[in-house]
């Protein structure tokens, strides 16, 4: 997500670093995918408890580290392999380096395959659940769309045939069991009926058109669910820390994306502009926003945040270009 918003704000150099990095660390046709490492690299990221420590406003408890670096995330891949699809296109790079990017993109796939059917623990980071969620399984669709992608760039016609077919069956099945009949929309995942914002995202990786009538039934349905008091929760059924009690402020960003390409730009212009007003003074934002004080929480700054600000922020100057929208 960092790369694909450090290309489109025209910051090649820095994303072509942010790419090394990657390439780091997924060097060796055996590596397996964890879904972060530390920032030299390091695969053991074991997360502690600091007790002496208080944190903000006595939110403890303070931890160092992150439980999360073993999780089976299976949306992780997606989003990787779709930030490849636009370095081959912004990055041509050498014969070696495209070989080097082609083994990667083949072990990537070799995941897919094995992966994308099982339950994970998901974009949500649920410590002890694991279920089919719809966001992984659309994000593994993601995956090999974007690897049929590089493999027509690169003229290999049997990997872009095979690899088709495979996304074709996880869209098929994304369609058969992620949406709920009964409540006329794509929900949390197989089964449920819990709502959450991730699913705001499958239009925005190409998954659904915008003006798809399940999409939009979908937009609407989280909005009612999960829109209170001006801010979105990502979801309302319990976790492992009980119900959630504050808005994770990427969210906001997403539905007003998903309320804009559906139709609704007015209302998301005026969500976009009421969410300014609760960053700081410097016009940064934490991870969470309380929903009654409107005061930050949880991580600071928090890079998420401000990848969905900057894609919203091009979302509505991309717009006025054209002479489409105005602001009221």
């Amino acid at each position: 997500m960092s790369i694909e918003t450090l290309i489109k704000m025209g910051h090649q150099s820095a994303a072509k670093r942010f790419m090394g990095f990657i390439k780091r660390i997924l060097k060796a046709k055996t590596d397996t995918f964890q879904i972060m490492y530390g920032i030299h690299g390091e695969k053991q990221l074991e997360e502690k408890i600091l007790p002496n420590l208080s944190g903000f406003a006595n939110s403890r408890p303070v931890r160092v580290g992150n439980a999360a670096y073993f999780q089976k995330q299976n949306d992780s891949l997606g989003y990787l392999l779709d930030v490849m699809y636009r370095y081959y296109i912004h990055f041509p790079g050498t014969l070696d380096e495209l070989e080097e990017m082609w083994e990667m993109v083949k072990s990537m796939v070799r995941a897919v395959y094995l992966d994308w059917s099982a339950p994970d623990q998901s974009i949500l980071e649920f410590r002890n659940k694991v279920d089919h969620f719809v966001f992984s399984k659309v994000m593994s669709w993601v995956a090999l769309d974007r690897a049929v992608k590089i493999a027509g760039c690169l003229h290999k016609p049997w990997q872009e045939k095979e690899w088709r077919k495979e996304a074709d069956q996880i869209r098929e099945d994304i369609l058969t069991h992620g949406w709920n009949e009964n409540m006329q929309s794509f929900t949390q995942a197989y089964g449920s009926e819990d709502m959450n914002s991730s699913l705001l995202l499958m239009e925005y990786y190409g998954f659904i058109a915008p003006k798809d009538e399940k999409f939009i039934k979908t937009v609407k349905k989280i909005k009612e669910e999960l829109y209170h008091n001006g801010l979105m929760f990502r979801y309302r059924n319990h976790d492992d820390f009980g119900l959630p009690s504050s808005s994770f402020t990427i969210c906001n960003f997403w539905m007003i994306r998903a309320m804009f390409v559906i139709g609704e730009e007015q209302e998301a212009l005026r969500m976009f502009h009421e969410v300014l007003t609760y960053s700081n003074h410097l016009g940064l934002f934490n991870e969470d926003l309380d929903f009654q004080t409107k005061s930050q929480l949880g991580n600071f700054p928090q890079a998420y945040s401000h990848l969905a600000l900057i894609n919203t922020a091009i979302l509505f100057s991309e717009e006025r270009k054209v002479s489409r929208f105005i602001r009221p």
